[in-house]
Parts: C-alpha cells; structure tokens; sequence
C-alpha cells in the first residue's frame, strides 16, 4: 500500500500516465478548513504539462474536480464546480462537483482527467520483446509485475502521478497557512554546470533580519516574483542562462540535471520526533523519494562535512538561533526556524540517442528511443511537487504533535 505522509494526514493516489484520469484521495484533515478549487488548481497549474516552453511537449489542461469531503450550507456556492459525466451508449449520468466549502474531516476525493495520450509512441516498450529504456523503470517494472504492466508514459511510474502529490499538498499548505502562516517556496538552483549565484534560502534569510516570521504579504511577493521567471528561481540571471543551456540541450537530443532549493517558512516549532518519526527522516524520504530524485539535503548539506564543529553550530539566544546550518531541524524536530532542503535530480532518463540496452527478455540491443514527448530538465516542473510533499509531511508532523495534547473540552458532548 502506498500512501505518502501519514499516518494522520496522508495522500492516496491511483493512475497512470496514459489511464483516463489520476485520482487522488486526501486523508486526515481536520474538519473546518475554507478550500476553494482555485486554490487547488493554482498549484496544478504550476505542476501541469505544457505550463512552461522548457519542459515536456504534452500538453494538459489538468483541471481538477472535487468530489468529497466539503460542505457548505449555501448549496449553489458548494456544487458550482466543473460538471462531470458518463454517457454509456445513448444513456447518460452527470453530476455536478465541489467549487468551494469546509471540509469536514472526512476524505477529499478529487479527480484529474487526461486527455493529451500519444499511447502509440510507447508500442516499442510493450511485451517480452519491448525494448529497455536505460535509466527507466521499464525492466524492473516487467518483472516485478510479471509482465502485466502498462508502458503507455511509463505507467504508475510517470511524473504524472505527482498530481495527487500537488493536490494533498495544496490541501496541507493551506491548514499550514490558516493556522501558523506557513509559506513554502521552491527555487531551480542548478542545472548541469551552472549554479544560481543567489540561493533561495539566503534571500529568506535577508527578509527574515528584521523579524523571525515574513508576512503574508512579503511572502505574496516573493511567490510573485519566482512565478513570473521563465524558470522558478530567485536569480534573474541564472534563470536567463539556464533556459538557453535546457534549450540548446534539447536540440542536442539530450538531458540536464538539476537541482532545486525547497524552503518553509514561518514553520510551527517542536514537531516531529528524534528516531522513527524524526521530521528530518520524513522529509529525506520524502523528497528524496520523489521521481528521479537522487540526493536530499537539509540545511547545511553536503558541506557540513568539511566544517568544525565550532563553525557549523548556530549560536543561541534568549530570542532564538542565530544562523541556519541546522536547516530548522534537530535531532529530528523542528526549531522553528526556517525549513531549508535541497535536492538532487538526475538527467532525463528517455533522450533519444543511441545506447547500448537490452530487451526485456535481456537480448542485448542498440537501444534508439522512437516517439515520445519528455522534459529536458525534469527540475523545470519538479518545485510545486517538492514543496507539496513537505507540506504533506509537515502537517502530519503537526498534527502528530498535537496529539499528545488532550484537551477534556473537545470530549464533551452535552
């Protein structure tokens, strides 16, 4: 069973690439949070194929539909959402799905049709004699299912399935907003050889020198100013040279790496615990575990390990940590400083170059990838998914906290 997050908020998701839809279920939140289906879809869009020249071909509309786990009292405002339907032969059922309501502790369905599927182009890859894609998924898949896999996009495996990332996550960022003014960013901070000269993590540094929380209007604006850049990223200049580098890539038939800066402010302090709920491992599988990920980070990183220990411990005091190498955890909790990941995401696997593969019956071949639509630099469209899948974590941890903490009153019914 695959559920990311939990055990007290958690998303389950169902879908393939090339299926009819992607289907999502949200669970554990607690009744009485306002969503709106635009909030929902403000993050889909950022997520969704074609929304960015730089990324794949594909292109999707991506419009979800809620299904359950709202309510209001004004009907009309509740069911104003997009009208799904069913036509069987000449017969039909349709019905009309949620715009805006509380949710009501009970899980939040939600549904993303497809629509853009080319499943021819994936033929090559299909039965025992289907060619091997290297660096995908394809043989493991074919075996581990003994066969009876669906190759159309890569199947479950397809970065498509992180819409039910986006939309868990949308729903977690939103209770993290009302309640403590959690603001999550991600930044592109990398691609190939070239590196941002501005980080992300010290741009919120500078706005936080006056205070230990950002408003919700400099949050506004950073948010602003990272979406209205060819790529996410809060460094104009890189932002400029990366496009060209991922564009002259792609005539080149080729991929980049990347690597993208994941940061939460205004986090709530003491969540998470030191060893099998420690907030540091959760968010290291996490997004670690993200497609094509291969390296995760927390605060200081990789570069920890040629520091001292006098220059790597955050001085302390009577108002709070001074510096930030701990990346707002220790011994697994939250400090309450800022949140500061960094990940590593490998080169699209699927160019179409030639390579040395196999068939999945293991006949050595010279692999040339026929048809098919990809992303040159999956770091393009890989930030709203990461940020998702922090808030996810993040409010689990929440809420596991605020389990330890009884209040008499809310078991009083008379």
């Amino acid at each position: 069973m695959e559920v990311l997050g939990g055990p007290l908020f958690g998303v389950a998701g169902a879908g393939e690439s090339h299926g009819p839809a992607i289907t999502t279920t949200v669970l554990g939140c607690p009744p009485g949070l306002w969503v709106e289906r635009a909030q929902v879809q403000h993050y889909l869009d950022r997520r969704r194929p074609g929304g960015n020249k730089l990324g794949t071909p594909r292109r999707e509309t991506d419009q979800v539909a809620l299904l359950s786990g709202l309510y209001a009292e004004d009907h009309d405002q509740l069911l104003a959402g997009p009208v799904l339907s069913v036509q069987p032969g000449e017969g039909g059922t349709e019905t009309s799905t949620y715009e805006a309501g509380f949710t009501t502790g009970e899980p939040i369905a939600a549904i993303v049709l497809s629509a853009a599927k080319r499943s021819g182009d994936y033929k090559q890859f299909a039965g025992a004699q289907g060619h091997v894609r290297p660096g995908h998924t394809d043989l493991v898949k074919h075996y581990k299912s003994k066969g009876f896999v669906d190759v159309r996009g890569g199947g479950r495996s397809s970065f498509r399935s992180t819409v039910s990332d986006v939309i868990g996550g949308s729903i977690a960022r939103l209770f993290l907003a009302e309640h403590f003014g959690t603001a999550i960013f991600s930044s592109i901070c990398q691609v190939g050889a070239l590196q941002a000269d501005v980080s992300l993590a010290g741009r919120i540094e500078e706005l936080l020198a006056e205070g230990k929380q950002l408003s919700p209007e400099v949050c506004a604006a950073l948010e602003a100013e990272l979406e209205q850049r060819e790529l996410h990223t809060v460094d104009g200049d890189f932002a400029g040279r990366a496009a060209e580098l991922i564009a002259k890539t792609r005539k080149e038939k080729d991929s980049l790496g990347s690597a993208v800066e994941i940061v939460a402010v205004n986090v709530p302090a003491l969540v998470g615990d030191p060893i099998y709920q420690s907030l540091k491992l959760r968010l290291m599988g996490s997004l670690g575990g993200m497609h094509a990920v291969q390296a995760c980070e927390i605060g200081a990183g990789s570069a920890v390990a040629s520091r001292k220990g006098s220059e790597n411990n955050d001085t302390i005091r009577k108002d709070g940590y001074q510096q930030n190498s701990h990346g707002g955890l220790l011994g697994g909790m939250s400090t309450g400083m800022p949140l500061v990941c960094r990940v590593s995401i490998k080169p699209t696997s699927s160019i179409p170059q030639p390579q040395d593969s196999v068939r999945k019956d293991l006949e050595e071949i010279e692999f040339q990838l026929q048809k098919g639509r990809h992303d040159p630099c999956l770091g393009v469209r890989a930030g709203v998914t990461l940020e998702s899948r922090l808030a996810i974590e993040l409010l689990n941890a929440v809420l596991m906290h605020q389990a330890r903490r009884v209040d008499v009153q809310n078991f009083e019914l008379f």
